[in-house]
């Protein structure tokens, strides 16, 4: 159970190994199209000795981006996709495209279309109502998953994950707290399920199995009223039942309202602050402490909640969260999980897999101080880590806005 760097299957992959660099905002697409710094960026961690490296975020809209810097999936940017899953393969590792739709997390003053929401809420990043889709838009919206998963064949990935996590908009259709629907997707459990239940079957018709289908799910949003592990617990039982996926990669926490829920370590508030206009500079002073709240720091932190799911659920297994050296892999792989995933110390060390397999006793160096943070809003990186230097993408958060805005808007 303990064969972490024995070759492993994923639906129709065979992986080199069981170890998957989770997705983390790269920052490294200014005109929503990737670049060389991307590429090189999941080269390094390729060539570092994951099996698998998840480029995020790939978004099936537009509007479903967090801001319009980055990637959609659409006809124009499979060329550099396929630039980069040939770079990915040249290391000997696979590439996966995590696919989804931002929804209420999307920044319509940045994306200049409306942030979706399940329920009509005021968007604190658009600073405008979201708007609601009905049933035809919904359905247009799983169609849309399906396209991009496609387009993901075609760029040369070898898996998709579908973001049904963070409060994205699969997600905010789980919460009871943000899903108050009094049609075929809200009320019950099963009809706030059936929204991303769709989405898995329609991404597994469309690609068949030429590349494995993955998803992550929250286990909880952290929030009163939110989505509830017992909740959790109950979908993934459908989403194993309907047969559409080849694995789950388990997660937990709000993008919108608890992030901290998901990293565990030090808030790095002050450093948060500073990519805020100065109007809302002095707002996040008042409500940081709660937004970014502290949650101590330990290895597997998520592994308690994700047990319960091992014990319930047949299907594969991704344990995230404080996996960061083989005592964690190792532990991961006695209590049942196939494959495990590491983002921030690969941040800081992308060649930390490849130490750990010439050492067992090798340390991640990443100290969780989480400053890597709000770095996804220039070009995301372990501020520790001294890089190359490389052109930041200037944001203006306020309204969007970047130094590329002018070739964005037109992708």
């Amino acid at each position: 159970m303990n064969d972490v760097f024995a070759p492993a299957t994923l639906g129709p992959l065979t992986l080199r190994n069981r170890v998957i660099k989770a997705a983390t905002f790269e920052g490294r697409t200014p005109e929503a199209l990737v670049t060389d710094d991307l590429i090189e960026f999941h080269r390094e961690v390729a060539a570092g000795g994951v099996g698998m490296t998840t480029v995020a975020y790939c978004a099936v809209a537009p509007g479903g981006r967090t801001d319009r810097h980055q990637i959609y999936m659409r006809p124009e940017a499979v060329p550099g996709l396929r630039r980069l899953t040939d770079a990915v393969h040249a290391e000997g590792a696979a590439a996966s495209a995590q696919i989804g739709h931002a929804g209420p997390v999307a920044n319509a003053a940045s994306n200049r279309t409306p942030a979706l929401a399940p329920s009509r809420f005021f968007s604190p990043l658009g600073m405008a109502p979201m708007k609601v889709p009905d049933i035809a838009e919904i359905t247009e919206l799983v169609t849309a998953h399906a396209d991009a998963a496609k387009l993901a064949v075609e760029s040369g990935f070898d898996a998709v994950e579908i973001h049904f996590g963070h409060n994205y908009l699969a997600s905010s259709f789980l919460s009871p707290l943000l899903n108050r629907r009094k049609d075929a997707y809200g009320g019950s459990l099963e009809n706030r399920a059936r929204f991303p239940r769709e989405i898995a079957r329609a991404v597994r018709e469309a690609v068949g199995d030429r590349i494995a289908v993955t998803a992550k799910l929250n286990m909880e949003d952290g929030v009163r009223g939110g989505f509830t592990l017992p909740e959790s617990l109950q979908v993934a039982s459908w989403l194993e039942a309907d047969d559409a996926l080849d694995a789950l990669e388990l997660t937990a926490g709000s993008s919108l309202l608890n992030p901290m829920l998901l990293f565990h370590g030090a808030a790095p508030r002050r450093e948060f602050a500073k990519t805020l206009p100065g109007p809302a500079r002095w707002g996040f002073r008042l409500i940081g402490k709660a937004f970014l709240r502290e949650y101590p720091y330990e290895k597997a932190y998520l592994l308690e909640r994700a047990r319960q799911f091992r014990r319930e659920l047949s299907m594969p297994l991704v344990l995230l969260g404080g996996i960061t050296d083989l005592e964690s892999m190792r532990l991961a792989r006695a209590e049942g999980f196939e494959f495990v995933a590491m983002g921030r110390a690969l941040l800081r060390e992308p060649d930390l897999l490849r130490r750990i397999r010439s050492d067992a006793a090798t340390e991640s160096a990443c100290v969780h101080c989480n400053e890597c943070m709000p770095t996804i809003y220039s070009r995301t990186r372990c501020v520790l880590r001294l890089d190359p230097p490389a052109p930041a993408i200037a944001i203006d958060r306020a309204a969007g806005s970047g130094a590329s805005s002018e070739k964005a808007d037109r992708q």
